[in-house]
């Protein structure tokens, strides 16, 4: 059997979508990210990367108005350049969930680490283990019932929200930042290198937002694609936005313009002004907040790679990872090995760097991987336009690629430091290893692209 069933509605494709971009994370750790590279000018990267992405998301939106397919990316590419650029793609694409699944469950060790030592208890390396714990459940929930999984993805991204929010407006109660403050968060900070700060400091916004086209992947099991998909995509990028430029400039004002390099430094900056602004019990919260959405992003993260797996099984890769479960309707044996893709450097590498460390490393390489992705959607996107004879559409679809084309170019010159400077070179050969598969697998070259729509 390898047909999957439609029966899941938008709030599962929505949950799909927020899980893997996760809002909590960007808010609990990645503004550190840009902050570090753009200074006080952290809420102008998150508000350029949510037009540049919204872009992306215009060609993402389009395609699924034509084909609905859990390969997603793979799909698209093979439509407009032909199988052997869409296993490329798709290929490339399986990198960035399996990275970024692999770091969210190292966050799920940290912050619950964080949480559990606010009720004085101290669990040391064993952070490990409960990272690998919330990978099983994550596997378990997705190789089950993915309405279940969806909704309850949904359902502790809401909640970690709110809880943000909550301290954010404590934070707008009690600090007043004057014109100059307030101006200083939307242009380019002359002592973080002006345009080129902001440029490298942008890679690590398109972070905050990669992963918004996971509802793709669920094109073959959601009712009606042609309207919950594109509603799933936009939504999630504009709403994640607005909030990522939201909680990022609370977290600036609230450092204030002296502590904006404590907030790049800070290993747990919603702790901090917790305790700044709120209670020592908020901080503990937002701990455990954290750690539930990564949680749902691990989830998330499964169940796209397993589908993005099941893909290219069908393909012509392997007939068993083609397989689906007779009674869950999931494709288990993809989920299934997709889990294992997660959980095996996992175990290899994040004890010996830390969590914090593990995350940016792995998801790094996840979106370097995924820029190129964006960049070959909106180009697909730019070919069928001009195809359909609509050359202003065709048009606009460039301008999505040529911002993540600076984004990319920032984020390999100036060359960034050791380690930074390996994770292009692992995006690229993950990439090239694919014409090896093509080479071992040439059916994967001919295989026709199903309509599943």
């Amino acid at each position: 059997m390898t047909s999957l069933v439609s029966r899941l509605r938008l709030p599962e494709a929505v949950g799909l979508s927020l899980s893997v971009v996760s809002p909590t994370v960007t808010a609990a750790f990645n503004i550190t990210l840009v902050v570090q590279a753009a200074g006080p000018a952290a809420p102008l990267a998150f508000a350029i990367g949510m037009v540049a992405m919204a872009l992306v998301a215009l060609s993402f939106m389009a395609f699924t108005h034509r084909v609905a397919h859990a390969g997603s990316a793979y799909a698209y590419i093979t439509r407009t350049f032909g199988s052997r650029m869409g296993f490329v793609a798709g290929w490339t694409l399986l990198l960035t969930y399996l990275g970024f699944g692999s770091g969210f469950a190292a966050l799920v060790g940290s912050f619950t680490s964080a949480a559990l030592k606010g009720f004085g208890i101290d669990v040391g390396p064993w952070w490990i283990a409960i990272g690998a714990v919330s990978m099983l459940l994550g596997w378990w929930l997705a190789y089950r019932d993915m309405r279940l999984a969806g909704r309850l993805m949904l359902g502790l991204e809401g909640i970690a929200v709110i809880a943000i929010i909550f301290l954010c407006i404590c934070i707008l109660r009690q600090v007043h930042p004057d014109a100059d403050q307030i101006a200083a968060s939307f242009r380019p900070a002359a002592n973080f290198n002006g345009w080129a700060g902001l440029g490298f400091g942008m890679v690590f916004s398109i972070l905050s937002f990669a992963g918004f086209e996971g509802a793709a992947t669920l094109g073959e099991e959601t009712i009606n694609p042609r309207r919950n998909i594109p509603i799933a995509l936009l939504g999630t990028v504009l709403g994640s936005g607005i909030f990522f430029v939201f909680v990022a400039y609370c977290e600036v004002i609230g450092f204030g313009p002296q502590g904006i390099k404590d907030l790049a430094n800070s290993q747990a900056p919603l702790d901090d002004l917790a305790l700044r602004f709120a209670s020592p019990r908020l901080a503990i919260v937002l701990d455990i907040a954290a750690a539930t959405s990564c949680f749902s992003g691990v989830i998330g993260a499964v169940a796209a790679a397993g589908r993005l797996v099941f893909a290219l099984g069908r393909a012509g890769l392997s007939s068993t990872l083609a397989g689906v479960h007779p009674v869950h309707r999931t494709p288990a044996p993809a989920v299934s090995l997709a889990a294992f893709l997660i959980i095996a450097p996992f175990l290899a590498w994040a004890p010996f760097v830390g969590g914090g460390n593990y995350y940016s490393y792995s998801s790094t390489i996840g979106v370097l991987a995924l820029i190129l992705i964006y960049i070959a959607v909106g180009g697909a996107e730019m070919v069928e336009g001009w195809r359909e004879r609509r050359p202003i559409w065709s048009a606009a679809c460039t301008l999505g690629p040529i911002l993540l084309l600076w984004v990319l170019y920032r984020n390999i010159y100036p060359v960034p430091e050791y380690p930074n400077n390996l994770w292009p070179y692992v995006a690229v050969i993950w990439a090239i290893a694919s014409f090896a598969l093509m080479k071992l697998r040439p059916r994967v070259v001919s295989a026709p692209l199903p309509d599943y729509l």
